[in-house]
């Protein structure tokens, strides 16, 4: 769990007094269907999650609520009464702000620029610089963080400061409801604990928050309340978060029970080759002196907080960064330092962090995408072969069961666990068989987290060499037969994941000390 230190004081909420209604609201674009009947009620100074797989409507009902899109059928009811919200401006006006999962700040411009940016102070037409630095400092000291100066640009912040500059902007605006989509999916434990801190603020303000996640574990430390979404429908709404088993969401999210999240771990065989051996790695500034062995059916899972290494480990790994020293070797070939093109001709295949911008061409269809590390064999006499590159996508789209099976559709169209399905179809159709997956499960939804567990058992099993990073301990541990630990650049331990726990792992990681 990633909130593990954080308890929440328990503020008592009047849930027959509403703030917000939305009754029966439906959307539809063109032929879609995206909203089908939601209904959801929210109070004021409470944290009302809002849970769904994705395609579920989360974000087309934020986008409603935010006055970017209108409904086309169904009510919205504010303090009671009927509300047209016809614009974002109307949003806020209103006294709805939105935290977007993809923040909204400019990194040149300081704290208190992005704070007003928009509805700037000003006297004559000229901006009141001092009078919005007074007035920022006044609402980041009442979110807890009067330490951050007004002039810092924001370029400068972390992840976590920075969505704490988009409440300070959403508070410079008279408002009764913050709607956050993900806020904690780049936060690492320490952070997430703040961000839970800022919100039960809010809340005894009488600021009630929409809370959007897929982690379900966050709603039990941060939750008031729980409506669920399915196919664009509310199918349960107001459920008790102290009163709601974790099976009973999960049935109302997926239409079905999932039991066994993570798959059975048969256990690495015996005489299994090694297909990557790392050996003292090092980057300066980064990390040192890291050693690890994968062999062909194993999955290695790197745990560690945010920042403490894992990527740029990995990175280093495929040839994106060059290492300072150390040796990386793949099915016994020593790689040269910082060629991504040797990686992948000795089978390594990378599954970047940030798929969107990092791994896919959005607007590009899927077929494009699978074969991006392909070209050269699939092309005949120097030109693509159109008809071989959906063939062989198709037979990945067969056998990852990706959804819609369209090899024609945009990638930037389909879910987080199906793009996450895209990059893996590229790494297998190019025959690589040492995948390294940053993330897998980033914004993927409970349901198909259990796909993705399974797919990646299944590679493993089908003797590919399998490394994994998470931000989730519990999914290092489920998924991986030997776990590294990393802390601020250094290899903690190595150890089989049944000879340790989470407990275990964040002990490590707070301590800082090598096993």
């Amino acid at each position: 769990m990633r909130a593990a230190c954080y308890v929440r004081r328990v503020i008592k909420v009047d849930h027959h007094s509403s703030l917000l209604s939305v009754r029966g609201v439906k959307k539809r674009f063109g032929p879609i269907t995206a909203l089908r009947g939601v209904d959801l009620d929210v109070a004021p100074g409470e944290v009302h999650c809002l849970l769904g797989q994705n395609g579920a409507g989360k974000s087309t009902l934020i986008k409603v609520l935010a006055g970017v899109h209108s409904p086309d059928e169904g009510e919205l009811l504010w303090h009671g009464e009927a509300a047209d919200i016809d614009g974002p401006q109307s949003a806020i006006d209103l006294g709805i702000a939105t935290m977007y999962q993809e923040l909204d700040v400019v990194d040149g411009l300081t704290i208190a620029e992005n704070v007003f940016l928009g509805h700037e102070l000003d006297r004559g037409g000229l901006t009141r610089r001092a009078d919005q630095a007074a007035k920022t400092r006044e609402i980041l000291e009442r979110l807890g963080h009067g330490s951050m100066s007004p002039h810092t640009e924001v370029g400068s912040l972390s992840a976590a400061e920075k969505q704490i500059v988009s409440m300070a902007r959403a508070l410079s605006h008279d408002i009764e409801l913050i709607i956050m989509d993900e806020p904690s999916a780049v936060l690492d434990t320490e952070e997430v604990d703040n961000l839970f801190r800022v919100v039960h603020e809010l809340t005894s303000q009488g600021i009630a928050v929409i809370y959007i996640t897929h982690r379900l574990a966050e709603i039990r430390t941060i939750g008031d309340r729980i409506t669920v979404l399915k196919d664009g429908a509310s199918t349960a709404s107001n459920l008790s978060v102290a009163d709601t088993p974790t099976d009973v969401l999960i049935q109302h999210m997926t239409g079905r029970e999932v039991l066994n999240v993570f798959p059975t771990r048969p256990g690495v065989p015996s005489g299994a080759p090694v297909l990557l051996d790392v050996d003292s790695l090092s980057l300066d500034d980064e990390f040192d002196d890291v050693s690890f062995r994968v062999r062909a059916g194993e999955i290695v899972g790197l745990a560690g907080l945010v920042g403490s290494g894992r990527s740029e480990i990995i990175e280093t790994v495929y040839g994106a960064r060059k290492a300072t020293s150390g040796t990386v070797t793949a099915h016994g070939k020593k790689l040269p330092r910082g060629s991504v093109t040797a990686a992948i001709a000795a089978g390594l295949g990378l599954s970047p962090e940030e798929r969107k911008s990092q791994g896919l061409i959005l607007g590009d269809p899927i077929y494009k995408n699978v074969t991006l590390s392909s070209f050269q064999d699939i092309a005949r006499s120097g030109w693509l072969d159109e008809r071989a590159e959906r063939r062989a996508t198709d037979e990945q789209i067969d056998a990852l069961e990706l959804r819609p099976a369209d090899s024609t559709r945009a990638a930037g169209t389909l879910s987080g666990g199906n793009q996450q399905k895209i990059l893996l179809a590229r790494w297998l159709v190019h025959g690589s068989s040492i995948l390294l997956l940053d993330e897998p499960t980033r914004g993927v939804d409970v349901g198909a987290r259990a796909e993705i567990y399974a797919l990646i058992r299944r590679l493993a099993d089908a003797g590919n060499a399998v490394v994994v990073i998470s931000s989730e301990i519990e999914e290092v541990l489920g998924l991986a037969d030997t776990v590294l630990v990393i802390g601020d650049g250094q290899l903690l331990t190595t150890v089989d994941s049944s000879e340790i726990d989470e407990h275990g792992v964040l002990d490590l990681v707070m301590k800082g000390t090598a096993a």
